[in-house]
């Protein structure tokens, strides 16, 4: 499959739930320091749309990469991997 047909999907913790239709989701990556060789954790938010309001604060998603949907909102939430307590 070429680059083109291919969506990034990324699965993080949601830390944000107060808008209509949108989440924020906290991804963490791990990088590797280029001279000690230790992994440090790299942490980036992104909007994503939840069309059914049904994910809450604390939980582990999984978002898909879509067409613009508004001024920030470029991925969708495709599944919800774990619910908050």
């Amino acid at each position: 499959m070429n680059k083109r047909g291919r969506k990034r999907v990324l699965q993080g913790t949601i830390v944000s739930d107060k808008m209509d239709k949108s989440v924020v989701v906290q991804v963490e990556t791990l990088i590797q320091h280029k001279v000690y060789k230790k992994y440090i954790k790299r942490y980036k938010k992104y909007a994503a749309h939840d069309k059914d309001n049904l994910c809450h604060t604390g939980d582990v998603v999984k978002i898909t990469e879509a067409r613009p949907i508004s001024k920030t909102k470029r991925f969708r939430v495709s599944e919800i991997v774990k619910r908050a307590v």
